[in-house]
């Protein structure tokens, strides 16, 4: 059952930045998993990504995203934001610190610009699809026209 589109901050800062963009509304079945949000937008669950946000020893926080099936590799994380240590920031810190609630956390439109790394498979894809901000709504962006927005790096951070 789709519900009604509505733009998000995500989406109303893609067109602020002339980013093309297609857009994605489910229903909000209790924020489901991201691999379920790939299955219900008949979606290659690889190409739909999560939005992980973390805080290294030196206190300054990082934005990983990954696809929805994958696991962040907290060592790989640290390396390539050049910290010893990384962790995951606790769902309660997430709100203040990015703007954004657990399941509807986007690089984009943060409170404040972090450090961003993409999981290298990103490349494989044309474009890649994540958050726009809000539980129940995702936005497909060109990989190349994201860092018209989000200043990123690609790196390999997921389990093998």
């Amino acid at each position: 059952m789709k519900k009604k589109e509505e733009k998000t901050n995500v989406m109303r800062l893609l067109d602020q930045h002339h980013i093309l963009y297609k857009s994605y509304c489910y229903v909000d079945t209790n924020a489901i998993s991201g691999v379920e949000v790939a299955q219900v937008l008949h979606q290659n669950e690889a190409q739909v990504f999560k939005t992980l946000v973390t805080i290294g020893n030196s206190r300054n926080h990082y934005v990983f995203m990954i696809p929805v099936a994958e696991e962040l590799d907290l060592k790989k994380a640290a390396k390539a934001v050049g910290e010893k240590n990384i962790e995951m920031v606790k769902s309660k810190e997430l709100l203040p610190l990015t703007g954004y609630i657990h399941g509807g956390c986007s690089p984009i439109g943060m409170k404040k610009p972090f450090a961003t790394t993409i999981d290298e498979s990103a490349k494989n894809f044309e474009t890649i699809i994540f958050s726009a901000g809000k539980i129940g709504y995702q936005v497909e962006v060109e990989l190349e026209a994201l860092k018209g927005i989000v200043a990123y790096h690609l790196s390999d951070v997921i389990v093998k």
